[in-house]
């Protein structure tokens, strides 16, 4: 009898060693297909908000278009359209897009 209770927590104890690779494997894919592609996206954001200079056209969140007049630390006063009188403060994240003077 002694036998068959051991050849029985064998089994029990690989059958945990598998449970902890199957874990590992799913947090690996996790972390390949989630993590990582949004850990990039935001440093390339990131290096996107710090470019920012004078006079550069950007895309709000909001869909407007603007001139990047003034910049401060964590705040650019943008320029909407003709109208000189048309400027708005905003956070430097709400800005989705840059396109530099010049740039095609």
């Amino acid at each position: 009898m002694n036998g068959l209770l051991a050849a029985g927590e064998t089994g029990s104890v690989a059958g945990f060693g598998g449970i902890i690779v199957i874990y590992a494997l799913l947090f690996g894919a996790l972390y390949f297909f989630l993590i990582r592609p949004q850990k990039k996206e935001q440093k390339r954001l990131k290096a996107m908000i710090e470019s920012v200079e004078i006079g550069d056209t950007v895309l709000t969140t909001s869909g407007f278009y603007g001139v990047v007049i003034d910049i401060t630390e964590d705040d650019v006063i943008v320029e909407f359209g003709n109208n000189k009188n048309c400027r708005i403060p905003m956070q430097k994240a709400a800005i989705a897009q840059i396109e530099k003077p010049g740039a095609e």
